[in-house]
Parts: C-alpha cells; sequence; structure tokens
C-alpha cells in the first residue's frame, strides 16, 4: 500500500503533466518528463492520446504492450496489426497465436514475458514504419526497456531488430550475430507472420530460439533442458 507521502508525490506529479498537457506543452514526452512516471501504468496513461505523428489520427487504439512488468526476456516487433489495432493488445492476431507456440516450445509462457512494438500504432495497410515515426514513438519504447530492466531482448523480424539496433544488415546477417542494447543482450530472429508466408522460415526460427533459452538458463544458474 502507498504510504501518504508516496500517493502526495504521485498526484503532484499527475497534476504537473495534466498542467503540461492543458497548456499544449510539446516537451510532455521528453525524456525529463517520462521520468516523472513511477509505474508502466502511469506511464501508459499519460501517451496513450499521443499525437506526436499522424498515425495518432487513423488508429483506432494505441498499443503499449503487455506482459509481466519485471520480464527477463522482453520481445520487440515491428508494429500493430489490424487485430492489434482493435484490441490495443501486441499480438493477437494469427502471428500472435504463433508467437505463443515459440515460447512455449523453449518453455517460455506469454504471462512471464513482455511483447512491445517499435510503434504503438498501426501504420495503413500494415505499410514499413517512416523513420519520422520511429523517431517520435522510439522513446516510449526506450523508457519501457528502462523501466522493465529485462535481461534479454528478442527482436523480431528485421525492421524491430534494424531500429532497435540502428543498423542496415538484411535479416540473415543480423541473426548471425548477438548484440547489446544499453547492456541488455539482444538476439534477433524471425517475425512470426513471415513464419506464416513460408514454413522454409520455421526451422532456424526454432534454433534461434534454443540458443536464447540456453543463453536465458546460463545467465540464470538454471539446469539444461529440454525443448518442445
Amino acid at each position: 500500500m502507498e504510504s501518504p507521502q508516496t500517493s502526495g508525490t504521485i498526484n503532484l506529479r499527475r497534476l504537473y503533466i495534466k498542467q503540461l498537457l492543458d497548456a499544449g506543452e510539446k516537451e510532455i514526452y521528453s525524456e525529463e518528463t517520462l521520468d516523472l512516471f513511477l509505474t508502466l501504468e502511469q506511464f501508459r496513461e499519460k501517451i496513450e492520446n499521443c499525437q506526436q505523428c499522424p498515425l495518432g489520427k487513423v488508429r483506432t487504439k494505441f498499443v503499449f504492450g503487455c506482459g509481466n512488468p519485471h520480464a527477463k526476456l522482453m520481445l520487440i516487433g515491428e508494429a500493430p496489426g489490424r487485430d492489434e489495432d482493435l484490441q490495443g493488445i501486441p499480438f493477437v492476431g494469427r502471428a500472435g497465436h504463433l508467437l505463443d507456440k515459440i515460447l512455449k516450445s523453449v518453455n517460455f509462457t506469454r504471462e512471464e514475458v513482455y511483447i512491445a512494438n517499435i510503434l504503438k500504432c498501426r501504420p495503413p495497410e500494415n505499410r514499413d514504419p517512416e523513420p519520422e515515426e520511429v523517431q517520435q514513438c522510439f522513446p516510449y519504447l526506450s523508457k519501457q526497456i528502462e523501466m522493465i530492466k529485462p535481461q534479454i531482448i528478442c527482436c523480431l523480424g528485421r525492421i524491430a531488430a534494424q531500429f532497435l539496433l540502428g543498423a542496415k544488415s538484411t535479416l540473415g546477417r543480423l541473426r548471425e550475430n548477438d548484440y547489446q542494447y544499453d547492456d541488455v543482450r539482444v538476439f534477433v530472429t524471425y517475425h512470426p507472420a513471415a513464419l506464416l508466408r513460408s514454413e522454409q522460415y520455421k526451422r532456424p526460427t526454432w534454433e534461434d530460439m534454443k540458443r536464447l533459452r540456453r543463453y536465458y538458463l546460463k545467465i540464470n544458474n538454471l539446469p539444461e533442458e529440454k525443448f518442445g
């Protein structure tokens, strides 16, 4: 339970943010202001009406992210699709159901991971994100990573990997190496939607996820496991 002092501090910060919003303050989404948010839920409440790029005017729902706020594994996709835009939850369509199966195959559950996207709003016709859209939206994802403090990030697909890592390589080349993002180990694999389009990606995705799981077990001093 919050102490009266903590509750008062939160209320003061909420009032401060509201005053900035009412005044039309554009710096509301600066890193300095984002540091005021104490929880992911408070953070979501403050940014879910974002109009910083044109996607804010065409979305159905803002897709913040979902999962365990203390997740050791964070999965990052590209952007919401049609089903996600309607429900406000990432990876709930066919690709999302396949992602659940992929996680289960290496002994993760959806409830213990955190899932988000590079963009919080669906681009029209599911087109690739524009650089300007990513520039406006990426600080939100960066803040989520900072708050969740995962041990591992898994980028799902080329676009997520390129934007998170600032790389221009093909997905094939990106998969060949491991990376760091603010001291967090980053793995790269195919987006589940790619597996739905072509079964040839299933085997390499399986290999990627087994490697990720082995690393997870190693850094947490857990015994070896058999996979699905």
